[in-house]
């Protein structure tokens, strides 16, 4: 099974933010969406995860397929620790609630910390946790209910490289875990080179490439070697993005 997407439109004020959208993403792949700023991948993510709808086209999952998604700054909750913040899908989604035991919800939240590197944090607070280990803590949230789709929002924003490498690679095993197909959206180089398999890059709604991460690079293409090199120069207008 994959993921599809399929001509998929979207218009905010007569303007189309996707046009014709197209692609897959199998099962144990990740796929990069990558584009300058307001070329219409947060937009691409909030479709996939249903927060927000499409005008044409469709998205096809797979069957009972479940959707996680982690956001660009982890989004814990700070009044909740670690383990209630891990366990809310379980205990608050109508799916989920009474499905599992309080020693079976022990069991899952301990196991996904120990996913993400993360053991023996229960009772810590967001506010007592780095910008990595908050991370880590909400792609646990994330995975709790072993989703097939994983959509991760600039997972390495605001963090710095080694703290960063250390983000891609989770993305990478917990992939390989779960089986899964992943889309992350990123501005990081380092997180294409390190955690994906495939790219689409996005200009003014529209695909203006799609390949590997070495045909990304390998500055083929004009639109893709605009991105990588970060030139002004290039048929991607920055001042009209």
């Amino acid at each position: 099974m994959s993921l599809e997407v399929k001509n998929l439109i979207k218009v905010f004020d007569n303007k189309r933010v996707l046009n014709n959208i197209s692609f897959k993403v199998e099962d144990g792949q990740t796929l990069g969406v990558v584009g300058f700023s307001g070329s219409g991948k947060s937009t691409l993510l909030k479709i996939i995860s249903g927060i927000l709808y499409e005008d044409e086209g469709q998205i096809i999952y797979p069957d009972d397929a479940e959707i996680a998604m982690s956001f660009q700054y982890s989004a814990l909750f700070d009044f909740l620790n670690v383990y209630d913040n891990i366990s809310f899908p379980l205990v608050e989604r109508k799916e989920f609630r009474d499905k599992y035991t309080k020693e079976q919800i022990d069991e899952i939240v301990n196991e996904k910390l120990q996913m993400v590197g993360l053991q023996g944090i229960e009772d810590k607070f967001p506010s007592e946790l780095s910008g990595g280990m908050q991370k880590r803590v909400a792609f646990a949230r994330a995975i709790v209910t072993n989703p097939k789709i994983i959509l991760y929002d600039e997972p390495t924003a605001g963090l710095d490289p080694v703290t960063s490498t250390i983000i891609e690679d989770y993305i990478v095993q917990l992939k390989k875990e779960l089986n899964a197909s992943c889309v992350v959206v990123t501005h990081q180089l380092s997180t294409i080179k390190r955690a994906v398999d495939r790219v689409i890059m996005l200009y003014q709604g529209n695909i203006v490439f799609e390949g590997n991460v070495e045909e990304l690079l390998s500055g083929t293409n004009e639109y893709a070697k605009q991105f990588v090199n970060a030139t002004v120069e290039g048929p991607m207008n920055i001042a009209q993005k």
